[in-house]
């Protein structure tokens, strides 16, 4: 019988050991930093008033269709946001050029608690990401157009070129969300000017979404560039 009793004592002894162990574990992880991912796809806040102006294009990646090959394609982009009447609207002017060609759309979004909204005719919702850069804004976005969904990730500037850091922190965020490698644009390009007759974005864009037919022979333009073009 007694023997019996210093074995329950011994088991009891080592139950108790593993719940401190256990015990020490669940601390350490209460107190451990946030994971590197956490932090960086952690929407942050945005002002009304940090939107506006002039935000020059520089990179990002996309899953949606022929995004990859329009991504090499375009050679400048930039955006114009300027306040309307009401404060919960933005207006947004977008200008490109694709191999020499300018063109430019206009559209209003909504833009309330640091979040851009468009909820017709396809549903869009943008927040946005930390960055190192004071000068950058780092879009995650999220488009529906009927039973699709696409998501981006993309990183404008007030100037032209971003640091190494800010990049190699910009596609971290990209490996976080599972997406892409991003698509930098080069710095060397020429700003299409301001004067260019805007068409209505909005219609423009859904149509892009509604080509279904489209989007399988863009998916493989997406992968011959990627497999062709560095």
């Amino acid at each position: 019988m007694e023997s019996f009793r210093k074995k329950e004592k011994r088991g009891i002894q080592r139950v108790k050991c593993v719940a401190v162990v256990l015990l020490s574990l669940l601390s350490l992880a209460n107190f451990a930093p946030l994971n590197g991912c956490d932090h960086l796809v952690k929407p942050i806040t945005v002002s009304n008033e940090d939107m506006l102006g002039r935000w020059l294009y520089v990179g990002g990646s996309s899953d949606l269709p022929g995004s990859r090959s329009l991504g090499r394609l375009l050679t400048s982009v930039w955006l114009d946001i300027t306040a309307t009447a009401q404060r919960s609207i933005l207006n947004l002017i977008q200008t490109q050029r694709i191999y020499g060609e300018c063109s430019s759309l206009t559209y209003n979004v909504t833009f309330e608690n640091s979040t851009m909204i468009i909820e017709q005719p396809f549903y869009l919702k943008e927040v946005y990401l930390t960055t190192d850069c004071s000068d950058c804004l780092v879009v995650h976005e999220e488009v529906t157009s009927d039973k699709d969904h696409f998501t981006s990730l993309l990183l404008f500037s007030r100037n032209k070129t971003v640091s190494s850091d800010v990049l190699e922190m910009f596609k971290k965020q990209a490996e976080c969300l599972h997406m892409p490698s991003p698509i930098m644009m080069d710095p060397n390009y020429e700003i299409c000017p301001d004067n260019i007759p805007s068409s209505e974005g909005l219609s423009a864009l859904n149509s892009l979404l509604q080509a279904k037919m489209g989007h399988g022979l863009a998916r493989i333009l997406d992968k011959l560039f990627d497999m062709f073009v560095n």
